[in-house]
């Protein structure tokens, strides 16, 4: 008998419960995976903060700390179509009324004068140099000053982000490190 094309997820994540729907073909379909969990429990969000989810997948980073916002906004991207289904799936399912899931590749679908408190990505591993660039340099424009970047990424691009959020940003946080990920932040000034 073939698995089921639909997954479901019912886990606990910043002392709330929530449920996902997934699929295969989708990044960690059969669980919250340890770098996105090790994020959403280290990551501090305001009432009132407007968060950028970028690469939502499934949604649960952008869903958690919306849920959180609870006077701001969360605009969730993926530049993968059955994603951003998804995460639109699990918006309705998990009734949050202050979040939008769109289909883009980074920034490239978000108005150029749209800004954020908080952006937050589980970075994936090999996206290649030019594109970090790219999604770093944007992120920058993309921060309300005093805004903050929050990301994870495999402790083996830990120096990348570190130079490259002191290069841009000016400084630098780690905030957890645990199993292989490590959570940094970096707030424009």
């Amino acid at each position: 008998m073939p698995p089921p094309t639909e997954l479901t997820l019912n886990v606990s994540l910043k002392g709330r419960e929530f449920t996902f729907k997934t699929t295969w073909g989708l990044f960690s379909p059969k669980e919250i995976d340890e770098g996105t969990r090790l994020l959403i429990e280290n990551v501090n969000v305001n009432p009132k903060d407007d968060i950028f989810d970028l690469g939502c997948g499934y949604g649960p980073i952008g869903i958690v700390l919306g849920s959180l916002a609870t006077k701001g906004s969360v605009l969730m991207v993926d530049k993968d179509f059955v994603a951003t289904e998804y995460a639109q799936k699990n918006i309705e399912l998990n009734g949050l009324k202050n979040a939008k899931v769109i289909l883009s590749n980074a920034f490239s679908a978000v108005p150029q004068d749209q800004q954020f408190d908080l952006i937050i990505s589980n970075l994936p591993a090999k996206p290649g140099k030019e594109f970090f660039e790219i999604m770093m340099q944007d992120a920058y424009t993309h921060l309300k000053p005093g805004g903050r970047i929050c990301v994870v990424t495999i402790t083996g691009l830990r120096e990348y982000i570190k130079r490259t959020f002191k290069e841009l940003f000016g400084n630098y946080q780690k905030i957890a490190e645990r199993k292989g990920y490590t959570v940094a932040e970096a707030v424009k000034e």
